[in-house]
């Protein structure tokens, strides 16, 4: 495809990475953001191989190792922290062939965003595109992405209208990030569980980690940061003691209330020469583990597309095409998960659907070949 002029409304992770990949191809990029600054919405992500396979691609997968830590299992306990489960991450990126990554969110950002200041595209942050804006930027670009995230996507909304609000699913994640002792987990995502309650650690760099406590509740946004602090103290201060340990010294700064929503599947992410991408084409919840290594493939697929030779319309067909089947997977697996945990129908505990580390690697890696 020829030099293309290229708007993306988003410096998320989908957005920044596409920025990246289509300036190296030599497309003219420009990337607007709502925000003053970079966020770091979250406080961190796992990247699974099919995300290192995609940061491998772009040049950056040896400094988001750095940054980050390498996980050796996910360890299932039961909120006294008795294990009941296993999934061996060293075992499943064998299988992969590449490594399995967990970083705070803030980190991430950071890595992308000097690798696009380092291919001379500057964000223009504190910019809020609005409907009129994006008919302009149609008009003057050759394609405009929208990779606007999953609540207030602009993009999403002339696609859709009403048709494509968030749902929220009714459970709330209070995220954080603390100190960890060496000794708390070794090197093992924890991910403890009780009916309707659950509370995931992510250890990431050796004295670090971010983390994650959930539970059913309705969608109510008056009460502060220190009301859910409290919150998660008391709901949680009966558990095991790597629980109690990340809650005694939270970066204050970093912990904040998620209300959950995430999106049915969409009949089409693209019309003219408009697309979505990321969340704000098939945000999933937290529950599938899946957000973050999605919008990369996005980025990746899209960019690939482009680099063949081919009218944008086909492009946008075929994108859509090649992503729709796997993101919409993840996002029946993110619900389907959380129904089991946050639904207090079952004393059994809530697994993914069962399958070998084989198949969930040929899963995971599915439409990565080049």
């Amino acid at each position: 495809m020829q030099q293309k002029r290229i708007a993306i409304i988003g410096a998320g992770i989908a957005g920044m990475a596409l920025a990246i990949l289509a300036r190296k191809q030599g497309h003219e990029v420009q990337v607007y953001e709502r925000a003053a600054t970079h966020t770091t919405m979250g406080a961190g992500v796992t990247l699974w191989p099919n995300a290192m396979y995609v940061l491998h691609k772009m040049g950056l997968a040896q400094q988001v190792i750095r940054a980050g830590g390498t996980p050796e299992s996910l360890c299932q306990y039961d909120r006294s922290g008795n294990r009941q489960t296993t999934l061996d991450i060293g075992e499943l990126n064998r299988h992969c062939g590449y490594a399995s990554v967990t970083i705070l969110r803030r980190d991430l950002i950071r890595i992308l965003g000097e690798a696009l200041t380092e291919l001379g595209v500057a964000i223009k942050f504190a910019t809020s595109v609005t409907c009129k804006e994006v008919d302009s930027l149609r008009k003057a670009n050759d394609l405009v992405v929208g990779a606007d995230g999953r609540m207030q996507s602009v993009v999403r909304r002339l696609l859709f209208a009403e048709a494509g609000t968030p749902r929220y699913q009714g459970f709330i994640n209070v995220i954080g990030v603390s100190k960890l002792r060496p000794a708390t987990l070794a090197n093992h995502i924890g991910d403890f569980r009780h009916p309707t309650e659950r509370f995931g650690i992510v250890p990431v760099r050796p004295g670090i980690c971010y983390w994650a406590g959930a539970w059913r509740t309705s969608l109510d946004e008056s009460r502060t940061q220190h009301d859910w602090l409290g919150e998660l103290r008391l709901r949680f201060g009966g558990w095991a003691e790597a629980v109690q340990a990340v809650l005694r010294h939270p970066e204050p700064e970093s912990v904040r209330p998620i209300f959950v929503h995430d999106l049915d599947p969409l009949p089409y992410w693209h019309q003219d020469n408009m697309v979505l991408i990321g969340d704000a084409a098939h945000a999933s919840l937290p529950t599938s583990g899946q957000g973050a290594c999605q919008a990369l493939e996005d980025a990746w697929q899209l960019a690939c597309l482009m680099s063949q030779q081919g009218q944008l319309s086909a492009v946008l067909s075929q994108f859509y095409r090649q992503r729709i089947e796997k993101t919409t997977m993840a996002q029946h697996v993110g619900r389907q998960l959380a129904q089991q945990l946050f639904s207090g129908q079952s004393d059994e505990p809530a697994t993914h659907p069962a399958m070998s580390l084989a198949q969930l690697s040929q899963l995971w890696m599915q439409g990565l070949d080049e």
